[in-house]
């Protein structure tokens, strides 16, 4: 075999090497963690879409409301911050306890709320007669897209190994409203 022949080889070989280690560095449960919270932050396709899905069923916001709360969204998501606190590994099954930093939403809605309870004639339809849902909806997207106040709080992801790959559990409503800065602490 010539000297050309012996470097392809080599290097062929460190190819796969490299390959197979990098696969095996990327699959770890922090590792699986991190890259589904960069998808938030990177708004990757598929999160927009689960977004965009999640707001076809919301039925109390106009179009226009549900645009404005998407892109509320979005921001949380784009400026969701985290660190990885801990990952505790037993057989096929993991815990990675992250913490992440997400604006305060819940903080507005509640104080929306209030306000909406002491001030009701502000929000009345035009007969007086009842609230304005519409109306107290774009008071609250107005809050919401000012925010700047943030809040910690912690998850613990779980993962399961399945045929030697480390996979996130589905989300539940609880971390899915933490990531969205909607939980009630």
């Amino acid at each position: 075999m010539g000297d050309k022949m012996k470097k392809m080889l080599i290097a062929f070989i460190m190819v796969l090497f490299l390959t197979g280690c990098n696969n095996d560095l990327m699959n770890t449960p922090t590792k699986r963690v991190e890259t589904m919270l960069n998808n938030y932050v990177t708004l990757d396709e598929e999160v927009v879409d689960d977004l965009d899905n999640t707001l076809l069923e919301e039925t109390v916001m106009t179009n226009e409301q549900k645009s404005r709360y998407k892109d509320i969204l979005k921001r949380q998501y784009q400026n969701l911050s985290y660190e990885i606190k801990d990952e505790t590994i037993d057989g096929d099954t993991a815990t990675v306890e992250v913490e992440i930093e997400v604006y305060d939403y819940r903080k507005i809605i509640d104080a929306a709320d209030d306000y909406l309870n002491n001030n009701q004639d502000e929000f009345l339809t035009e007969d007086g007669t009842t609230t304005d849902i519409s109306k107290f909806n774009d008071y609250k997207l107005d809050l919401l897209e000012e925010a700047k106040d943030k809040v910690t709080y912690t998850l613990n992801l779980t993962l399961k190994k399945v045929d030697d790959k480390w996979t996130l559990d589905d989300l539940t409503d609880t971390e899915i409203s933490k990531i969205h800065g909607l939980y009630a602490y």
